[in-house]
């Protein structure tokens, strides 16, 4: 049976909801047991929230303050020497799982499986190639620890309920010293993260300004949703990349998408088809985005979409 190590992604103290669908992942393989692993400077508030996850088997925290941020450089040893004994090695496929997974893999000496989006079995899982356009079956050889990432657009959370124990862990491991923090740099909102939302605005090159956007945020305002947008939006300079949606920006699976003044490059849509509801306005009929739209609404943006906010009340 497999005995799956699931690498907790958090901060600020608080853990990232991709940890919770890395579980369910982990569940649907049937593994005998699911095991999270937070590494942090105090890591006792993060440990007792994932114990808290259905499915969660033990909690193994390490305090180090050398963890006080998640410095891949720095996590990867100590994560090598945690996963004696597992069979699976988990992150989700956000920015932390990628940067971090790869150096854990290399460190173990095998491949890593990327983008996990459906699980066949133990051993076989399947994943998005070309954009999207493709799906492959990636078997892993049994025998040796999997290191994967987990595309977690592609699984919903587990829920709450657990109750893991939490054990101390202290790991004897050198640390490298080439790598230091200097600072995080990250846009402040008081709107739900992009990533984790269940609501999605979002706004393409239609908009046609940074100024133009404002009609995006106050559409997300008035429905609680997140701001996402196109990359030609982004490369035109209306709104910051951390909202980029798409193949080059964040993969999300929100219950909710409005896609408002975007085409549907193959690129964005990458980045959304898992969404619940996908909604299109755009002047142009035949523009991509019809085609796996849910509802569409074909016509000027800046008269349907206040039109829309005001039917909202």
């Amino acid at each position: 049976m497999s005995k799956v190590l699931i690498i907790a992604e958090h901060l600020n103290g608080k853990l990232n909801a991709s940890t919770a669908r890395c579980v369910t992942c982990a569940k649907a393989f049937g593994a005998s047991s699911i095991d999270v692993l937070v590494l942090a400077a105090d890591p006792a508030a993060i440990a007792a929230e994932a114990a808290a996850i259905d499915g969660v088997s033990k909690v193994l925290a390490v305090a180090n303050p050398a963890n006080a941020h998640a410095l891949a450089a720095v996590y990867a040893p100590q994560v090598v020497a945690a996963a004696a004994g597992y069979s699976h090695v988990l992150a989700p496929s956000t920015t932390f799982g990628k940067d971090l997974a790869p150096r854990v893999a290399a460190l173990l000496g095998v491949a890593q499986v990327s983008d996990i989006a459906e699980v066949i079995d133990a051993q076989r899982f399947q994943r998005p190639i070309y954009a999207g356009n493709a799906i492959i079956t990636v078997e892993a050889p049994a025998g040796s620890t999997l290191v994967g990432t987990v595309r977690t657009a592609s699984f919903a959370a587990a829920g709450a309920g657990g109750t893991a124990p939490v054990e101390t862990l202290a790991l004897d491991v050198a640390l490298p010293g080439h790598t230091r923090f200097i600072e995080l740099q990250q846009g402040k909102s008081d709107r739900p993260d992009l990533q984790s939302a269940n609501r999605v605005v979002s706004g393409g090159r239609g908009v046609g300004s940074a100024e133009n956007f404002a009609i995006i945020f106050s559409l997300a305002d008035k429905i609680g949703a997140a701001v996402g947008a196109s990359r030609a939006a982004v490369d035109a300079g209306y709104v910051p990349s951390d909202l980029q949606v798409g193949q080059t920006g964040k993969i999300i699976a929100p219950e909710l998408y409005m896609a408002i003044g975007i085409s549907g490059a193959i690129q964005h849509l990458t980045g959304i088809k898992d969404a619940g509801t996908i909604v299109a306005i755009n002047k142009d009929g035949e523009a991509p985005i019809f085609e796996i739209a849910d509802i569409g609404l074909v016509g000027d943006l800046f008269k349907l979409v206040p039109e829309l906010e005001q039917a909202l009340g």
